[in-house]
């Protein structure tokens, strides 16, 4: 697995249409989210992904768009949250958002960064030191939560809870659809 953090400048054609793919695949056609998915907000973005082979037609295994805030709302916004449905419940969910911690530290210290993300994730991104914000309120028809992630001097970026399986270390895990 490789992974990416790029501006949308940096992505190659290929890797923004694998990435549209990706989106489209997951929200649109699984999840059934009638949107426009490209809504003008990439190219102000920056794009974390976790790519296998690119010869492979759906090498995108996880992937998410970090959203710059402004002088009014100065929280980053993490959206397009998605883990390939072959690699949902082996910990990739988990790597993607430690990278998009690490991408918001690196790039928009001290910032604080939220979420919108079905109830049901609530558990999963808590133990990333979010909080619920607001909600519950419906969108396409799911019930969704508002969570926010506030930086306080030391905290760490994650909190992972790891367990053995098989005699190896690996991530508690939720599917992130």
């Amino acid at each position: 697995m490789n992974w990416k953090t790029l501006e949308f400048e940096q992505l190659s054609a290929r890797e923004l249409y694998l990435i549209l793919r990706a989106r489209s695949a997951v929200f649109v056609v699984e999840q059934s989210h009638v949107c426009l998915d490209a809504d003008g907000r990439d190219e102000t973005s920056l794009h974390v992904f976790a790519v296998d082979d690119m010869a492979r037609p759906m090498p995108i295994l996880a992937y998410a768009r970090l959203q710059p805030g402004d002088a009014e709302d100065p929280e980053i916004t993490i959206d397009k949250v998605l883990t390939s449905p072959l690699r949902r419940g082996d910990g990739t969910a988990e790597l993607l958002i430690e990278r998009v911690l690490q991408a918001i530290a690196g790039r928009w210290p001290g910032r604080a960064a939220r979420v919108s993300a079905p109830a049901g994730l609530r558990d999963f991104y808590e133990q990333f030191g979010f909080r619920k914000t607001e909600g519950p309120y419906l969108e396409y028809g799911v019930p969704f939560i508002g969570l926010t992630r506030q930086v306080r001097g030391s905290q760490p970026l994650f909190g992972l809870r790891r367990r053995e399986r098989n005699g190896v270390s690996v991530v508690n895990t939720y599917e992130l659809l």
